[in-house]
């Protein structure tokens, strides 16, 4: 390298250059070839690493060198090359200006520094891919441990770029940042509330990914897409996407429907509203038409057998309706309603299955039913619940039963008309 230097400075000065500006243009002369050569060995890196290494990578016969490849994470090595040619050329390259030369040394020091920096990110990086792709952290807030990682990388980077430049053990940047530990903990307060959200929820399994929740004071409503350190994201039902800080879900009530699709069964939960008016005795009449229901025959001669020993022993007078016992329709129809649900082929049997009135609040006679379908498909569900109200709301009138419904617009119109032509 000497021997180049002399060659350049005998030509510069043959040349007829003064000495000083020979030396400036050798300078800038060696920059450009030491830009050309940098160049050239990263490009020459850079193929040999995705021609080469990638491929053998691929052959291989086990799966995870596969996502190194897939992730170019050896393609920051490209970066090292030309700063290793620097570093070891530097000394020579500025021996007249040795005022620069420390600070190119530093300047390099901290160049190579952020590239092996960038690898490790790069391999973190394949590691949660690999990790969050295992059944067993399939559900698990991995981001959240990953990008505390990170940022502690970042930190870890950051003073020992300091400590090469400004020439400091890494334990002096260090003790600053223990007097720095109020500032830090302000900078820091929602990652810190959040990482210990994170834990709290990995630890207690309050929220997975894929998880279907409601959380009312943010509008979400849909699957948890995303567990961050900072950030949830629920994915809503409308295809938005709502990003709620992870510490409101230790802090704030929010409704995991985990419990439910887990268990194989989706809840019916829904109420018959019934005219009053409508309700009334069922008579031999009626009661010889209910028997023809194949789901009522035996509860009809068995609750008869039961009625009819009673009201002999006690010796009613049956001409009065209200004495004694009876059967009503609205009874009749409510036993119907249970045994068409507990025979239905699509109603999960294992499960809660309760058929019962509310109170009527003036709107009717309401009758719940309460039970759960054999599947939690949201489809499947509200498929299985229409046709079971829609049989229920047709059967009404067999009984002799009316649907309570408000007087609409028509009904208006209509007793208006016979006010008027009364």
């Amino acid at each position: 390298m000497t021997q180049i230097e002399t060659w350049f400075d005998s030509f510069f000065l043959d040349a007829g250059l003064p000495e000083s500006l020979a030396i400036a243009v050798r300078l800038v002369l060696f920059l450009l070839i030491l830009l050309a050569v940098s160049g050239i060995a990263f490009y020459a890196t850079k193929q040999a690493i995705q021609r080469l290494l990638y491929r053998v990578f691929e052959k291989t016969p086990v799966t995870w060198d596969d996502t190194l490849a897939e992730k170019r994470v050896f393609n920051h090595l490209a970066h090292i090359v030309p700063a290793i040619f620097l570093r070891l050329t530097a000394s020579t390259i500025f021996a007249d200006v040795e005022f620069l030369l420390p600070f190119v040394i530093k300047l390099t020091d901290a160049y190579l520094i952020v590239v092996g920096m960038m690898i490790f990110f790069a391999i973190l990086r394949v590691a949660e891919y690999n990790l969050a792709s295992h059944p067993l952290f399939k559900d698990k807030p991995l981001t959240s441990y990953f990008q505390l990682i990170r940022i502690i990388l970042y930190i870890v980077t950051l003073v020992l770029i300091l400590s090469v430049i400004l020439e400091k053990s890494p334990v002096y940047f260090l003790s600053a940042f223990g007097a720095m530990t109020a500032i830090l903990l302000l900078v820091f307060k929602d990652t810190i509330m959040g990482l210990v959200a994170s834990v709290q929820m990995s630890a207690n399994d309050t929220v997975r990914v894929g998880d279907w929740v409601e959380m009312p004071k943010f509008g979400a409503d849909g699957d948890v897409i995303a567990i961050n350190l900072n950030t949830v994201k629920i994915q809503n039902w409308d295809k938005t996407i709502s990003t709620i800080p992870t510490y409101y879900f230790m802090t704030d009530s929010f409704k995991n429907w985990r419990g439910m699709q887990q268990s194989g069964g989706r809840r019916i939960k829904r109420a018959i509203r019934l005219d009053s008016q409508s309700v009334r005795f069922v008579d031999d009449t009626l009661r010889s038409e209910l028997k023809k229901i194949y789901l009522l025959k035996d509860f009809l001669l068995e609750r008869q057998k039961i009625i009819d020993a009673y009201n002999e022993k006690h010796a009613f007078d049956m001409s009065m309706p209200v004495n004694g016992r009876r059967m009503t329709n609205l009874g009749v129809y409510r036993a119907y309603v249970e045994s068409y649900i507990k025979h239905h082929p699509r109603i999960h049997q294992e499960m809660t299955i309760l058929v019962r009135q509310l109170p009527t609040e003036g709107r009717g006679i309401p009758m719940e039913i309460y039970c759960f379908t054999d599947t939690t498909n949201w489809g499947e569900y509200e498929s299985i619940q229409a046709d079971i109200f829609d049989h229920l709301f047709a059967a009404t009138s067999i009984f002799g039963l009316d649907i309570f419904q408000e007087p609409g617009g028509r009904d208006f119109s209509r007793a208006l008309s016979g006010t008027r032509q009364g």
